[in-house]
């Protein structure tokens, strides 16, 4: 009995400790990217919402790629500017989706496939729409 606890326990201990289906995701709280802009701080900053969000509001300097969902290989393909750009540097990737979500980790897992180094990229906490300081952005 004593070894079946201690086998149970070793297999939770292992498995406890691997990355999620799907691997870990980084991401980079609003206040921080905030602080990134505004200290112009080096950076790539990969925009995956659509062409008609992009317009509304945005970050200047920032690659208009129109990827979301980035689930299909015709949105992957929207993604290929951003990658040569990250290969051709060492800054960081930040990836804006209009949440946060499933179409930033489809970008990020893409980015990643690619080649670019997972230590770079990042994706912005609640995304566009749950951004709370608009006077650093683009607006129409």
């Amino acid at each position: 009995m004593k070894i079946a606890v201690a086998v149970l326990m070793l297999v939770v201990a292992l498995f406890g400790a691997m990355p999620a289906a799907g691997g870990e995701y980084r991401y980079v709280k609003q206040k921080e990217f905030r602080e990134w802009i505004e200290s112009g701080k080096r950076m790539i900053i990969v925009d995956i919402q659509e062409p008609e969000e992009f317009l509304k509001q945005h970050f200047r300097g920032s690659l208009a790629t129109g990827a979301f969902p980035a689930k299909s290989e015709e949105d992957r393909r929207k993604l290929e500017g951003a990658v040569k750009k990250a290969a051709a540097s060492t800054v960081d990737v930040v990836i804006i989706c209009p949440r946060g979500g499933g179409g930033a980790k489809n970008s990020y897992d893409y980015l990643k496939e690619r080649g670019i180094d997972e230590k770079r990229l990042h994706i912005l906490e609640k995304g566009m729409q749950g951004w709370p300081y608009p006077d650093v952005t683009v607006r129409r």
